[in-house]
């Protein structure tokens, strides 16, 4: 079996640093080994706290947070591991179902990729019962994967052999959509079971009416490399995206060209995040082992982003579901940094 139970990392050292906000995390977790994943699920946990998960070379975590802006009664975060699974190989992205829940039976769910170019859908109960299911069908390195947000009973996957495909739980494959370049981001629509974005590196963006199996409108990002899109859910009609070493801004309905586009990174930029909080404030990050990479915090009423760390950007970046707050994978530890835009 390709994933198994095995004994967490340790996940203590918590503390909260707020010296200087514009370069220190606001709070930080120190983990046993490089964290080159981490995802806040964007779907409640049924209980207060969020459920958060990451993974390093061989494991993945699922543990809950609880921030002292939710919770006065909490010191800085509370931040509790539930279970570490053993993962054979780096865990390269990884998506949380809409089906997991802490408030009533535990229940867990969530799928990885690694570089075997295989899926590996987990779930469990937190305790003995567990089940993993290896879905093939990829036939080069996945970049990025999804749940559907409404019921969980479909995954979309896009990976550089100029494909996405839509996986049932049961690892059949049910749609597979030709590209005209590798796959970099998916995203589901928030409502709509059938609307799906495809984001393809050489700078086009397309939306997908899986019913029909047609693509049913695109964007242009007059560049290429395109590294990372995003749908912002909170707002549909605007999608987000980084291009060499610019961040770029379309509203849906008025052009298929980005509205904005502005420089972000002396490198080349990595990753474009929405906040899940503010439909005007998102992130993005500069290519991980640049000298220079950092991650930035922009808002659209915001002439200037605002720099939030100046070391060297690891892999991983998620927003939490309610706070105007992000988290950042790293070398032993995770890196929370919450704004006040």
């Amino acid at each position: 079996m390709s994933l198994s139970l095995s004994s967490p990392p340790d996940c203590q050292d918590l503390s909260n640093m707020q010296a200087d906000t514009s370069r220190v995390p606001t709070y930080t977790v120190s983990c046993e080994d490089y964290v080159h994943v981490v995802e806040f699920s964007p779907f409640s946990s049924g209980t207060p706290s969020s459920l958060l998960a990451y993974g390093g070379n061989q494991y993945v975590v699922v543990a809950t947070c609880l921030f002292q802006e939710e919770d006065l009664e909490v010191e800085g975060v509370e931040f509790n591991v539930l279970r570490a699974f053993h993962h054979e190989l780096r865990v390269d992205a990884l998506a949380w179902s809409p089906e997991s829940r802490l408030d009533r039976l535990p229940f867990i769910r969530f799928c990885t990729a690694a570089a075997d170019r295989k899926l590996r859908l987990l779930t469990s109960d937190l305790r003995d019962k567990h089940e993993v299911k290896v879905m093939e069908g990829h036939t080069s390195y996945i970049n990025h994967l999804v749940f559907e947000p409404t019921e969980g009973k479909q995954i979309a996957s896009v990976s550089d052999d100029h494909t996405c495909r839509v996986w049932d739980l049961d690892g059949n494959e049910n749609i597979t959509l030709r590209l005209r370049s590798p796959g970099i981001s998916v995203c589901w629509h928030p409502e709509e079971a059938f609307k799906l974005m495809v984001a393809e590196k050489k700078g086009t963006v397309r939306f997908y009416d899986l019913l029909a199996q047609q693509a049913i409108l695109s964007l242009d990002c007059g560049q290429s490399p395109l590294m990372s899109a995003d749908w912002c859910l909170s707002n549909t009609i605007k999608v987000g995206a980084v291009a060499g070493s610019n961040w770029l801004i379309w509203d849906i309905t008025r052009s298929s060209y980005p509205q904005e586009k502005r420089p972000a990174h002396i490198d080349k930029a990595r990753l474009f995040k929405w906040s899940r909080a503010n439909e005007n404030l998102f992130a993005t990050t500069g290519c991980p082992g640049k000298i220079c990479s950092q991650l930035l915090i922009h808002h659209l009423g915001h002439p200037q982003p605002v720099t939030i760390g100046s070391a060297t950007v690891a892999s991983g970046l998620s927003w939490h579901r309610t706070l105007p707050l992000c988290v950042l994978g790293g070398d032993r530890k995770l890196c929370f940094w919450m704004t006040e835009m």
